[in-house]
């Protein structure tokens, strides 16, 4: 599905009236900032210079994203993904706690959409140059796209415990629509572990936050208006103990004779999709779970992915153009986020 999200939001600011549990004079807000999985991270941690530079939280942060991409990335040839993708047995393998946790959530969230989110649509997504073999960005035949449909499909793809096994040999699981959501959360709970309880952490603009900022404020999050002219703000978004991930189709896409491509892929299609929806913003306890739902809706549409948000209690808001400019609607649960 969608390989690399742009950043979809942006910290924002805002004057919120809190109790913040510790004297603000002895802290700041930490600011670290990095690369990984392709693009950037920005996390800010509240405490003192002093606490930070002791527990060497940035060296902790960056040898866990490593981790994590070492054991997800399609980019990484040797990664414990790629090996299982270029390995043709349908022999279980064993596989790290963190890639079984990625999967288990997948397979969740796959069955729950009924296969709207599927991680093994890997092969659509090169055969349409969003992957990392990155082809020439022009429609593929009737032909390419029968095969590659022939090679996915949840149903083949098994987790039991920490064994992975996949009844096609040449099935190919592509975990972009999670994994940088999962790598928010592995930094979340170290920060936490560190005995740190007050951060919000992004990385390409997936987000999880806790706690307040060192003045007492309520981190405050501006959700990006959907357009590729300019960077201004849709909505603003009071998150609190949560992980916030949007998913759009405006950024990432390619033309042919005017005809727009995005690099979301509908797994019942093997095309892109084709509907007035652009942006989707989930908010939920797992950036994970935010980042997969996220996408799923995208790829369902405005209707049906509203009703299955609102059947599923998902806080979830939807944003699609139309003649006039942009309707946004929202669920029930997302409602209360809203400043």
């Amino acid at each position: 599905m969608n390989k690399l999200k742009l950043v979809l939001l942006v910290g924002l600011v805002l004057t919120i009236s809190a109790c913040f549990p510790s004297n603000p004079s002895k802290n700041t807000e930490i600011l670290l900032q990095g690369r990984t999985m392709g693009t950037t991270y920005n996390i800010k941690v509240v405490g003192t210079k002093e606490q930070v530079i002791e527990l060497k939280l940035q060296q902790q942060i960056d040898t866990a994203l490593e981790q994590v991409n070492q054991e997800m990335s399609t980019y990484i040839p040797d990664s414990e993904l790629s090996l299982f993708n270029q390995n043709q047995s349908t022999e279980a393998v064993e596989v790290s706690d963190g890639l079984a946790r990625v999967m288990k959530e997948s397979i969740r969230l796959g069955k729950l959409s009924g296969g709207k989110l599927d991680v093994t649509v890997g092969p659509l997504v090169n055969l349409w140059g969003f992957g990392p073999e990155q082809r020439a960005e022009k429609v593929p035949s009737v032909e390419l796209l029968m095969q590659a449909r022939s090679r996915i499909g949840l149903q083949h793809l098994s987790l039991q415990e920490n064994k992975l096994s996949k009844s096609l040999p040449n099935l190919y699981v592509d975990l972009s629509t999670v994994a940088k959501g999962y790598g928010v959360d592995v930094v979340a709970e170290l920060i936490e572990a560190n005995g740190i309880n007050h951060y919000l952490v992004e990385i390409g603009g997936e987000m999880r936050l806790k706690g307040f900022k060192h003045t007492g404020e309520l981190w405050a999050i501006a959700i990006e208006k959907p357009i590729t002219t300019e960077r201004s703000v849709q909505q603003v978004i009071i998150p609190k103990d949560n992980a916030v991930a949007t998913a759009g189709n405006y950024r990432n896409y390619f033309e042919v004779d005017g005809t727009r491509f995005s690099h979301i892929i509908d797994p019942d299609t093997g095309r892109p999709i084709n509907h007035k929806l652009v942006s989707v913003t989930v908010i939920a306890p797992s950036s994970m779970t935010a980042d997969g739902l996220s996408t799923t809706l995208m790829v369902m549409g405005m209707d049906k992915g509203m009703a299955f948000a609102s059947e599923n209690n998902l806080a979830a808001l939807f944003i699609s153009k139309t003649e006039n400019g942009f309707d946004e609607r929202f669920t029930v649960k997302f409602k209360q986020y809203l400043k």
